[in-house]
């Protein structure tokens, strides 16, 4: 292959070691390091690949294989490119001519907004591309900014952040009043900053509103306007608590200065609350935990813009004329931001990122297993005779006893997320079972107990092999498990023999905060299906146990005493979470493999002429809750899906054949599609098994008998 560099991108010095890559038509704007640099001026001239490449052995500081990551990196953003430059413009030419009798303007702004990279104006700062980032992507992410400096200030760290958790992100920024971007760039989320009309809250109040009636009025205009036009997860942020107040203590009650934006966040919380698919980001609290006062620069230049101080050290010489180009020596300022003027950015770029998989369910891990000995108590149980020997006389609770009493908390809060428990531990399962016990003065709603875990193996084999063991009992793949031991030589172990499994437990005293914060152990919502999960996989559990017993399918069955109701949802209510939550989880009965968001779903809902219908199981074990699902729209099944826990009951056969009877009465077809999947085989006949024809591949059709009518 011959590459070069494309005859539309310009290399502009915007300091030292740093040059800003701009494409002069689709104004992707990407700040890069010396490395990229070099890399650039080597492709002035078309070079053959790899063969050419030899040289730059000697110029850049990477062995063949990174070159040819970070050159795949640039010509995937069409920085490098194979074309000649006419051909690079006969392209060009021709994607724009499609619209041809259009403004040309307009032609032009709606090609730049569609491929669109980077932050707007001169807000793109910060860390700079390296050669790596333009390597292999993990996960390609891409995501939406809008808002003003807050937000478009943070777009290269939150790209780094990104990055040191092997996703690929692209960031496009806009202003916060530029809607239809959302409708012209592709994006998995979108992240909103603070909005404008927070200069509003801190102004005297009309006697009949409240002070952040405004700033809730622009979120709200803004979120249902994006909600029209995107099914995304959308994050927005919440706003900082003042670190200074107009009247210092006398600013009391309600509407008292630092009040109102606590307020304005209660508020915005409950708005977001009522749109689908719509999160906060606790912006207050992310910055209070560094340390608001060198994050916000409401302490030098007004109460309501919560910029950063440091941003003051950046800002063009230009701008003093404003001052009679007289200004007081920054040698304090950048001493007090700790001489880095982008200590705000870089502290908000972990909870975005955080949030972001949270609501994209990126990494997401099912199960803790944890030790026990040295873990959930200390010593080894065995010889201290119980977990604990706290009691009131000797201390509180939150002495050095808490330490523990904390973690099992904070396990107990991750149970009610929907996370499963087992544990792995070298011991003697009688003993354990024995002894494992609290008085009952302790804080018993706070610890774990045996019955806490759906799972577990306490014997003396090797903890590789349990955990292998607990996988395949669960049906998970390895890398949706965490393991917690306190012992280093078990952890190096499982890090060897088990890469795909996160291991922890090197640190003892700050694993609660980790449990509790890490975005793989959280949902964006918390459904009864999750909350019920334990007990839902121990009574699949005991229903396998079941099936080795009764070998004969249909007695097997019988003895289950399986009932299905079966539901057409018409209402918006939290069973659509759910939804999407099965279409999201689900890979193996997935007739598609398609995942349906929260705002697909309402919208669902919204139109008469579509159907979501659900699934509910239940047998003598227990609830199965909500298993499956079905969306129609147009005559044709968008989307099916049924968790794996009831596969094999025949209770899919039912719930198709009760849609086919609902359907009967408004259409003469219904359609249905199968993709295929690495995963998906236990889908495939479904249609086929319940009299769909198949028209063409993967595309079946139920015809009506409409004399039946």
């Amino acid at each position: 292959m011959i590459l070069r560099r494309s005859r539309f991108i310009h290399q502009l010095p915007v300091g030292k070691g740093r040059i800003l890559i701009v494409h002069a038509i689709r104004h992707t704007r990407l700040p890069a390091d010396d490395e990229v640099n070099t890399l650039l001026n080597f492709f002035a001239e078309p070079r053959r690949v790899p063969e050419d490449c030899a040289p730059l052995n000697s110029h850049l500081p990477y062995n063949s294989d990174a070159i040819k990551q970070a050159i795949a990196g640039l010509y995937e953003r069409q920085i490098l490119t194979d074309k000649t430059p006419e051909e690079e413009m006969a392209v060009l030419s021709k994607e724009l001519a499609e619209t041809h009798g259009r403004d040309p303007g307009e032609i032009l702004d709606h090609y730049r907004r569609e491929f669109k990279e980077g932050a707007s104006s001169y807000w793109a700062v910060g860390s700079s591309y390296g050669m790596a980032d333009f390597g292999t992507a993990t996960t390609r992410v891409e995501v939406l900014l809008m808002g003003d400096c807050d937000i478009q200030m943070e777009a290269d760290f939150l790209r780094r952040e990104a990055a040191h958790r092997g996703i690929d992100l692209r960031v496009s920024a806009t202003f916060p009043d530029d809607v239809r971007f959302a409708s012209e760039h592709k994006h998995d989320a979108i992240f909103i900053g603070a909005l404008r009309a927070r200069h509003l809250i801190a102004e005297d109040p009309l006697p009949s509103h409240s002070p952040h009636v405004g700033y809730i009025a622009q979120a709200h205009n803004l979120l249902t306007q994006l909600r029209t036009r995107t099914s995304a997860p959308i994050l927005i942020d919440n706003l900082p608590e003042p670190t200074v107040q107009p009247l210092g203590l006398a600013e009391s009650g309600s509407h008292g200065h630092r009040t109102r934006f606590r307020h304005a966040n209660v508020a915005l919380a409950e708005l977001a609350a009522s749109i689908p698919g719509v999160y906060v980001v606790d912006v207050a609290a992310a910055l209070g935990l560094k340390g608001s006062e060198r994050m916000l620069d409401d302490g030098q230049v007004g109460f309501t813009h919560f910029g950063s101080p440091g941003w003051m050290l950046q800002r063009p010489e230009r701008e003093k004329a404003a001052v009679h180009g007289l200004f007081p020596d920054t040698t304090s300022l950048a001493q007090w931001v700790g001489g880095d003027p982008y200590g705000r950015e870089a502290a908000m770029a972990g909870p975005h990122i955080d949030a972001l998989m949270t609501v994209l369910g990126m990494g997401r891990k099912k199960c803790v297993i944890l030790d026990l000995d040295g873990t959930l108590w200390p010593g080894v149980l065995a010889e201290t005779g119980s977990p604990f020997a706290w009691t009131p006389e000797i201390s509180g609770v939150f002495s050095y006893v808490g330490l523990y009493f904390g973690l099992h908390e904070a396990l107990l809060c991750l149970k009610k997320r929907g996370i499963l428990l087992a544990s792995v531990s070298k011991n003697d399962e009688a003993t354990v079972r024995e002894l494992w016990k609290y008085p009952d003065n302790y804080p018993r709603q706070r610890l774990l107990t045996p019955d806490d875990f759906v799972t577990w193996r306490v014997n003396w084999n090797d903890k590789v092999d349990n955990i292998r063991s607990i996988a395949e009992e669960l049906g998970f793949a390895l890398e949706t498990f965490l393991f917690i031991d306190d012992n280093p030589v078990e952890r190096n172990r499982i890090n060897k023999r088990l890469p795909e499994v996160e291991v922890w437990g090197e640190d003892l005293f700050n694993l609660r905060r980790r449990l509790l914060n890490d975005p793989r152990l959280q949902l964006p919502a918390i459904t009864e299906e999750a909350a019920d999960r334990s007990k839902l996989v121990k009574a699949q559990l005991e229903r396998q146990h079941l099936r080795t017993e009764i070998f004969d399918e249909a007695q097997y069955i019988a003895s289950l005493q399986i009932d299905c109701r079966i539901e057409r949802l018409t209402v918006i209510s939290t069973k659509l979470t759910r939804v999407e939550e099965l279409f999201q989880r689900t890979t193996q009965f997935n007739a598609t493999g398609r995942k349906f968001s929260l705002g697909e779903l309402t919208a669902l809902v919204a139109n008469p002429a579509a159907y979501i219908f659900v699934i509910n199981v239940s047998d003598r074990f227990g609830d199965h809750g909500l298993t499956g699902a079905a969306l129609i729209d147009k005559g044709e099944i968008l989307g099916l899906a049924m968790s794996c826990r009831v596969l094999g009951m025949g209770v899919e056969h039912k719930f198709l054949q009760h849609i086919l009877a609902e359907m009967r009465k408004s259409s003469s077809t219904l359609k249905g599609l199968i993709i295929e999947t690495s995963r998906n085989v236990p889908v495939r006949n479904i249609y086929r098994d319940n009299g769909f024809s198949e028209v063409s591949a993967g595309h079946w059709q139920y015809s009506f008998d409409l004399t039946q009518r």
